[in-house]
């Protein structure tokens, strides 16, 4: 009865939309967004905080603010299914209902259900670029169609709707990732992918599913980013991009920020570049030297890490910066309550199948293909894990392998968790030792900022 009154639900608010979509391409535009933040607010209630929803609305009753163009902007070039299909999956099924089907699942088992999983389909990749985490996993080991779906099966039936394809390179498996979507239609997908394989057949597919979003790495301009990825890369990127926006795609970008880039990649220059090409989000992520062979020289120093810290809020802010949207992974921990791995809101399951905490963490004592997924997120790693969070009271130092390295050290030894990398397996010693100098040159830094002001999450 509960998945009957639940769909219901779902196609209710699916007519709903259709309704509201289709009234703000008329001249009262700004007066029916406002209609529609409301009908967000009914039904995400108490799931976000009050003032997030009085921010939605600020944005359409001003119609000289930066997220006024930037609302605009989406709702002009983006196909109507696609920012229906984001509200239903994203906003309903993982945002509210999913919510709190994990919380009530996380007190039933003992454990925290994640609200989102990534998933490597495959190690393969058509390019191998430097830091990235997947490179270390070689290339001959991949997930079959029935255990991803398998996976995600078990996952919605707790709660668990966002799904992130990572690899490899996940478009090197398309066809098996359009087929999950279009099964799991209550889902969302997100492909962190080079986005060398895209071509218009991958645009209409996602046209048609309506529940895949691709988010394309690029590492700033031809030079920086070919010198990472390969010649030629960053001009297959920009057609990835030319291609999406004729389509009316929804995508975004996935950055990897080093001591090299880091100026470059949250440049006016760069992110213009990016909104003309219908770029409308980023991800930033700081470099991270896993693996064996990985050079702890691409590692910001305290200047420049301060640097991208007040950049990015300048860059979102409400009164400054560009009509464009993204996140820092590393320094927005402060507004998810530090380190969300192992586990917490997010985990990763690696080619193998091997169910790790991060996707910088390569260690794990279940794997998917000899236990239920539930099992997987009850092993002692992810328990230690989630004993230990936050990792620092200062929430500017979320992770407890860069900031805290001997956090990880400590888990590791106390669960005897043995390492998933299926090239030059690394001891934890090794890894975070590499950190040991990063993190102790950071924490005075991270204590001004943080004694300075910060959003405090109680």
């Amino acid at each position: 009865m509960a998945s009957i009154a639940h769909a219901a639900e779902r196609k209710t608010l699916e007519v709903v939309l259709d309704a509201a979509l289709k009234s703000l391409n008329g001249k009262d535009r700004d007066k029916n967004m406002l209609k529609l933040v409301n009908l967000v607010a009914k039904y995400n209630g108490s799931t976000w905080r009050p003032e997030a929803y009085e921010n939605l609305r600020g944005v359409f009753e001003n119609p000289n603010s930066k997220y006024h163009e930037y609302a605009n902007y989406i709702l002009d070039n983006t196909d109507p299914k696609l920012l229906k299909m984001a509200l239903l999956n994203l906003g309903f099924e993982a945002g509210f209902c999913g919510f709190k089907e994990v919380a009530k699942n996380s007190e039933k088992y003992g454990v925290s259900i994640p609200w989102v999983i990534l998933m490597d389909p495959t190690s393969a990749c058509n390019l191998h670029c430097t830091g990235c985490w997947a490179a270390e996993y070689g290339h001959t080991k991949a997930l079959t169609y029935e255990q991803l779906d398998s996976v995600i099966t078990q996952g919605e039936a707790l709660g668990i709707h966002a799904w992130v394809m990572t690899g490899g390179e996940p478009t090197t498996r398309k066809a098996d990732i359009f087929k999950l979507a279009e099964k799991h239609n209550t889902s969302a997908f997100m492909l962190f992918t080079n986005g060398t394989l895209i071509d218009d057949q991958f645009a209409e597919d996602m046209l048609r599913v309506g529940n895949v979003v691709p988010s394309i790495s690029v590492e700033g301009f031809a030079d920086a980013n070919d010198g990472r990825r390969g010649n030629g890369c960053f001009d297959k990127v920009m057609h990835a991009f030319d291609v999406l926006k004729a389509h009316k795609c929804l995508y975004g970008t996935s950055i990897c920020y080093t001591s090299a880039n880091y100026k470059t990649v949250t440049s006016d220059e760069f992110i213009k570049m990016l909104i003309g090409k219908g770029v409308t989000f980023s991800w930033y992520f700081h470099y991270m030297p896993v693996g064996n062979a990985a050079s702890p020289d691409l590692l910001l120093n305290p200047e420049q890490r301060e640097y991208m810290y007040h950049r990015i809020r300048e860059i979102r802010g409400y009164d400054t910066g560009l009509p464009f949207f993204c996140i820092d992974f590393q320094n927005d921990g402060e507004f998810v309550h530090g380190c969300i791995a192992g586990g917490k809101y997010y985990c990763h399951i690696n080619p193998n199948g091997d169910v790790e905490p991060c996707v910088f963490i390569h260690y794990s004592q279940a794997n998917i293909k000899d236990k239920s997924l539930i099992e997987c997120l009850q092993q002692p790693l992810f328990k230690a894990y989630q004993a230990g969070q936050p990792f620092n009271d200062n929430l500017l130092q979320p992770c407890p392998m860069l900031e805290n390295p001997e956090k990880l050290r400590g888990i590791i030894e106390e669960t005897h968790a043995p390492s998933t990398d299926m090239e030059s397996p690394e001891t934890v010693e090794h890894l975070t030792g590499k950190c040991d100098a990063y993190a102790k040159a950071w924490a005075p830094t991270a204590k001004k900022l943080w004694d300075a002001g910060h959003i405090r999450v109680d």
